[in-house]
């Protein structure tokens, strides 16, 4: 049994960003609209252009530019203020993950109050945030589709994750020239982010049809386009990539993420370490160690990214997987977890912890304790 929804109306293609004033009026947003976005796009001049787009067509936008990497408590509070000043309708999120995130949780907190981690830790219920129109320009987090918004805890640095239906953005515009001047190393990461999504949104434990129908196109389109948009970044592949992470979206959005992830958002609260990174250099031991129970799972996976054949055996399929993995993140310079900043064995049993707290643990394919997490850390650390 399984239950699926999704309430994304999803606009998709080179030049849709340059419609979506119309698109906004289609659904029904109103004038004023706080333009959720970080620094990086504002020096861009991004934020600029879309803030220009909308003013011309007669909205009352106001720029937001405060997010930072994992965004934490702060910047939604602050935000939320930005909200109220502003007298704001509704949200427009412009950004990788981190501004996507923010948004829904700016728009949730200006319409229902509290905390992120009132909801979070699940001491208030959740209800109708302010409308929030998604506009990525990262082809990695899938969150312009999906239901859920990581949040950093002040003062703890836990990686709070907010999930509903109602966090799922009304409008979703999906422009591949807005990743065009993605630098090679953040486009390697966040691609290597989507690849996760699919992989784990089509194997955890609440996986199904559907999810596994979105993520077996994912698989593919990602697996070959992502070393293509890394070195030359020509236009074919940056579409194939945010189509491919849109879809990775649609796979986990309605099922979950697994181990990768929770180590990969320990990382992030214990060192900062960009989302897409962290999960890039655990993909590959999370995978080893979760292997002899799920095989077959894993095995599907290989199927779809073509490092399989169907007449292969399971066990035969599997492996591929993990041996084509390697080279792949290889050639994309993924480093180990031995090279990222700060990292360091006298950590395990706190990242061990923060991991094993996850409330996405009990979705990995192996039943994983802190004990099992600090085995994935040490065999990382070791490679």
């Amino acid at each position: 049994m399984f239950s699926y929804s999704i309430q994304t109306h999803i606009e998709f293609g080179d030049g849709a960003v340059e419609h979506l004033p119309e698109h906004l009026v289609a659904r029904g947003f109103g004038r004023r609209l706080l333009l959720v976005t970080d620094p990086g796009l504002v020096r861009a001049g991004a934020a600029d252009r879309i803030a220009g787009l909308l003013a011309r067509a007669g909205f009352v936008p106001r720029v937001f530019a405060e997010v930072r990497p994992n965004p934490d408590e702060a910047v939604c509070f602050a935000g939320r203020d930005a909200f109220f000043e502003h007298r704001a309708d509704g949200v427009v999120a412009v950004g990788g993950g981190s501004s996507l995130d923010a948004g829904k949780a700016i728009a949730l907190l200006a319409r229902q109050g509290g905390t992120p981690s009132d909801y979070a830790l699940n001491r208030r219920p959740y209800g109708p945030p302010a409308p929030v129109c998604a506009v990525p320009t990262t082809a990695g987090t899938g969150s312009e589709v999906t239901r859920s918004a990581v949040i950093t805890e002040q003062g703890t640095h836990r990686k709070l994750t907010l999930k509903h239906e109602y966090l799922r953005p009304p409008l979703a515009v999906c422009d591949p020239t807005l990743t065009a001047s993605l630098p090679p190393d953040v486009t390697a990461h966040t691609g290597v982010d989507a690849l996760v999504h699919a992989i784990e949104g089509s194997t955890c434990k609440g996986a199904h049809p559907i999810a596994r129908a979105y993520a077996r196109e994912a698989l593919g389109l990602i697996y070959r386009a992502l070393p293509s948009a890394v070195k030359q970044g020509d236009p074919a592949s940056r579409r194939d990539m945010l189509l491919g992470s849109l879809l990775a979206g649609l796979a986990f959005g309605s099922t979950d993420v697994a181990s990768v992830h929770c180590l990969a958002e320990a990382l992030g609260s214990l060192y900062e370490t960009p989302h897409g990174l962290a999960n890039a250099v655990m993909l590959l031991p999370t995978l080893r160690y979760n292997l002899p129970y799920a095989v077959e799972p894993y095995a599907w996976v290989a199927r779809a990214m073509g490092l399989a054949r169907e007449e292969d055996s399971a066990e035969r399929a599997a492996e591929a997987l993990l041996a084509g993995l390697r080279t792949w993140l290889e050639s994309l310079g993924i480093p180990k977890l031995r090279d990222l900043p700060g990292v360091r064995p006298s950590d395990f049993d706190r990242l061990s912890e923060l991991a094993c707290e996850n409330t996405s643990t009990p979705s990995n394919p192996r039943p994983m304790g802190a004990h099992d997490y600090r085995d994935v850390l040490e065999m990382a650390f070791a490679d």
